[in-house]
């Protein structure tokens, strides 16, 4: 069995940039269609057994027609090529609200051939598949489903994802009393796993986590566990089988994905053995992320630059350059000068962090006027941020001062 697995797709992401003059689509939605045009021509091309989306199609779970055309033209060629399909419904596609339906339901409701539609747990033989494997189906299941479900009451709310997790654990128990010991068996989920590592795609995903333990997906009665939900491409169980892959998403969402390459994976599964090959996406769009801290106020634009690298490493790059520095030095920053070294990005942020000083609190049972002069003074020099030194050179020249005063008679 040769399959393709990917995930979290997002191609509705059109948070920065343009709009094509040509198609009228966002120039970011196109930069996620391109990957997913090539994730696509590789399952034909390569005639795979098999293609596993393991969810997220969308940011959105309302997502906009354009966009639901641009994914449905997409799948159809996969379909059109007779290369069985699996499309796992991720949070992204679920609504919240019990029986509304999920962004992936056309494809339910056409009955496209040779594409499947996950969007409930379910045990699926290799009669079903007409292949011969068998696929553990674990899709995001909502908060309010579970407990509409299992009919909890709102007292038990904190409970309901260790409630899921229960009876998740408990239908895949009984998957393996089905399976034929002679068939790999992979299993499929969106969800988080124990021990897996976030990347900033927190930003992105909506509602509270159910997590998988890290012994359900390892376990060795598996040939392949294709996940979903997690942007940071990873493998769970390195050197070991099954292995336990989050492929990433196809495009950097946001700036926390700045540093990680994109994938893809082919994966040759056997029956106790299954070779993984991550397939590296290129063209990615780069995200260039630039924190400056200002310490001096000479030479401050040649600073900057100097922190932005060279100019054509910013060509065609979503760039975003965060500066901190003392408020007073706030008409110091030149931004035309920046945005014309910046001009050829695909887009500029830059964002201003202004710091102002900290105020020396006095202590709870403290106030201004149960202190003397010297003590006020003291603390004076503590908001200026004088040396040690300084400092006590200062409050010893004051202490003569008032001494000196206290110590001369009325007239």
């Amino acid at each position: 069995m040769k399959i393709l697995h990917f995930a979290d797709a997002h191609i509705d992401m059109a948070n920065y940039g343009r709009h094509d003059p040509e198609t009228g689509l966002p120039l970011r939605v196109l930069d996620f269609l391109k990957s997913l045009d090539t994730i696509v021509d590789t399952a034909i091309d390569e005639k795979v057994d098999l293609v596993i989306f393991a969810g997220d199609t969308y940011k959105d779970r309302s997502p906009a027609p354009t966009y639901q055309r641009e994914w449905g033209k997409r799948i159809y060629r996969l379909s059109e090529s007779k290369i069985p399909t699996l499309l796992l419904v991720g949070n992204h596609d679920l609504s919240p609200a019990t029986g509304r339906a999920h962004a992936l339901q056309e494809f339910n409701t056409l009955q496209v051939p040779h594409v499947r539609v996950l969007d409930k747990p379910q045990f699926l033989s290799a009669e079903d598949l007409e292949l011969p494997v068998q696929v553990i189906a674990l899709p995001w299941v909502s908060k309010s489903g579970m407990m509409a479900y299992s009919e909890m009451s709102g007292e038990e709310t904190e409970k309901v994802y260790d409630k899921l997790e229960d009876l998740l654990t408990e239908f895949v128990k009984d998957c393996f009393e089905k399976v034929d010991e002679k068939l790999p068996v992979i299993m499929t989920a969106h969800a988080s796993v124990q021990g897996a590592k976030y990347g900033a795609e927190r930003m992105v995903m909506l509602g509270n986590d159910l997590v998988l333990s890290g012994s359900l997906v390892r376990d060795k009665r598996l040939d392949y566990v294709a996940l979903g939900h997690i942007h940071k491409p990873q493998n769970l169980n390195e050197d070991a089988h099954p292995p336990v892959i989050y492929p990433g998403s196809i495009e950097r969402v946001d700036f926390g994905e700045a540093g990680d390459d994109k994938f893809f994976v082919i994966a040759d599964i056997t029956q106790g053995k299954t070779k993984v090959e991550w397939r590296k996406l290129d063209g990615i769009r780069p995200f260039v992320d630039v924190f400056a801290a200002l310490e001096s106020e000479s030479g401050i634009t040649d600073f900057l630059k100097s922190k932005l690298s060279k100019q054509e490493k910013l060509k065609d790059a979503i760039v975003r350059l965060v500066i901190e520095y003392p408020r007073e030095w706030d008409t110091l920053i030149d931004e035309p000068a920046l945005r014309k070294y910046t001009a050829d990005a695909f887009e500029f942020h830059l964002v201003k962090r202004p710091q102002v000083e900290a105020r020396i609190r006095l202590a709870a049972d403290q106030t201004v006027s149960s202190l003397a002069p010297l003590e006020l003074l003291e603390q004076y020099w503590q908001t200026l941020h004088t040396e040690d030194g300084e400092a006590e050179e200062l409050q010893r020249m004051a202490k003569e001062i008032v001494n000196n005063e206290e110590d001369e008679p009325l007239p």
